[in-house]
């Protein structure tokens, strides 16, 4: 990983959007701090897209989308992506399952947490799975006290027997049906939103995470960007950053907001 000062001075003119993690991104310890929400709204009026990618639930999702200075918002690591329709006064949202499948998904999802609550102590769901649509989300130290790695392991192993797609955030370990990720999603929103091909246009995004759940978009794109926490998960990650900032979680998102929009 290269340090933000290695970036490409020609390339980050070129950028035209950022999208962004959540969770130890822009959040510092569980809060979105005053200098990381106007970061994203200095990115916004700039004339930036701005999208969060993120594996919070679909209720926080339909707020994100509607009040924060964003463009869109994918969630659930994938299952749907929503935006504003400002104009027309409606929030669009598309999902990749069927309501049909999304209902039977949800069944079996929670049989397989009461199994993982049984079988892992000191884990729990995650206080927002109220509010998801489509994963399970179990927590194992954002409301409860750190669990040990091999803990977290034993989570992911008991998602993957039941067939579930499963990925570790810096607070949750995330369980779905199906191979959508937040890389593909991305994609779909582009297309259904923007109109682009993200392939296309990638090169002019930047994206800015720091965790495993997060390789599908640091290894596709050639500007990704980590804040400085990434590095609690060293080999865990699948695909590194290129880059990393010098800060951590929300000030590290500071960081990168403030050495995009410098040169405009």
């Amino acid at each position: 990983m290269l340090p933000l000062s290695a970036f490409p001075e020609a390339s980050r003119s070129n950028l035209v959007g950022v999208l962004a993690d959540i969770d130890d991104t822009l959040s510092t310890d569980g809060r979105i701090t005053a200098p990381a929400y106007a970061a994203l709204e200095r990115l916004h009026t700039a004339g930036l897209k701005v999208v969060p990618v993120t594996g919070r639930p679909a209720g926080w999702c339909d707020h994100i989308a509607r009040m924060w200075p964003v463009d869109a918002v994918v969630g659930e690591n994938g299952a749907f992506h929503m935006r504003y329709d400002a104009r027309a006064r409606k929030l669009r949202t598309r999902f990749v399952a069927s309501p049909d499948e999304r209902r039977a998904q949800r069944e079996r999802l929670t049989a397989i947490a009461a199994t993982i609550l049984r079988e892992v102590p000191g884990c729990a769901l995650a206080s927002d799975q109220l509010y998801r649509a489509s994963d399970l989300a179990v927590d194992y130290c954002e409301d409860v006290p750190p669990l040990a790695p091999e803990r977290v392991a034993q989570i992911v192993a008991l998602m993957r027997a039941e067939g579930l797609t499963a990925k570790v955030s810096s607070i949750h370990v995330n369980g779905w049906f199906g191979s959508h990720d937040k890389l593909s999603t991305t994609r779909l929103l582009f297309a259904d939103a923007f109109g682009l091909e993200l392939d296309a246009v990638r090169e002019r995004f930047v994206f800015i995470g720091d965790s495993p759940n997060d390789a599908p978009m640091f290894g596709y794109f050639p500007y990704s960007v980590a804040v400085a926490n990434v590095r609690r998960f060293g080999a865990a990650l699948d695909a590194p950053p290129k880059y990393v900032t010098a800060q951590e979680s929300g000030a590290g998102f500071v960081e990168l907001a403030d050495f995009l929009l410098q040169p405009r």
